[in-house]
């Protein structure tokens, strides 16, 4: 599941190189590796960009880039289920004039917003653990020779970033 060009660290390599190749460019006043730098420079800003990015699924966030995919907390869906409907029992109670229904709505639209954050941190949480565990595991296995092991724990650290920053962007989304 891991991809070496999709990382943040190569991405920050490529601005590096394509930095440097177009200083070189212009120091020696050809245009061609001027452009080329240009070019590395401006690839790398993409894969940097792409590697913070994830996509909603459902109950799933997917990292485009590694194809990695954490199913989210059920928490955190179940807390966007209760926000709709408390949110539809609000709106229905006013509509018809039913403060019962109204306030029952409110509590529950209340309820359901505290427990999709509390999943939304657990998720966040478990998702940093996930990559530190998976990256230290990583590189155990790669000094041992066990390229499975390693696999395995990059998958994992995989993971955790899917996790982490699927809740991150909720977070962010929802502020």
């Amino acid at each position: 599941m891991s991809d070496g060009n999709s990382s943040t660290g190569q991405s920050y390599l490529d601005q590096a190189t394509g930095l440097a190749q177009r200083a070189a460019g212009a120091v020696t006043g050809n245009s061609s590796t001027e452009t080329k730098g240009e070019v590395k420079q401006e690839v790398g800003q993409a894969k940097d960009e792409a590697s913070h990015t994830t996509a909603k699924l459902g109950p799933f966030s997917a990292d485009p880039n590694t194809g990695a995919v954490a199913k989210d907390n059920e928490k955190r869906s179940d807390g966007s289920w209760d926000q709709t409907v408390g949110s539809a029992k609000e709106s229905v109670g006013n509509m018809i004039g039913n403060e019962n229904l109204r306030k029952a709505g409110e509590q529950q639209n209340a309820a359901g917003k505290e427990q999709e954050a509390k999943g939304q941190l657990k998720d966040w949480g478990e998702g940093i653990q996930n990559r530190a565990h998976g990256a230290l595991g990583a590189v155990g296995a790669a000094v041992a020779g066990d390229r499975t092991e390693e696999e395995k724990y990059r998958d994992q650290h995989d993971e955790g970033k899917v996790r982490q920053r699927g809740a991150e962007a909720d977070m962010a989304e929802k502020a």
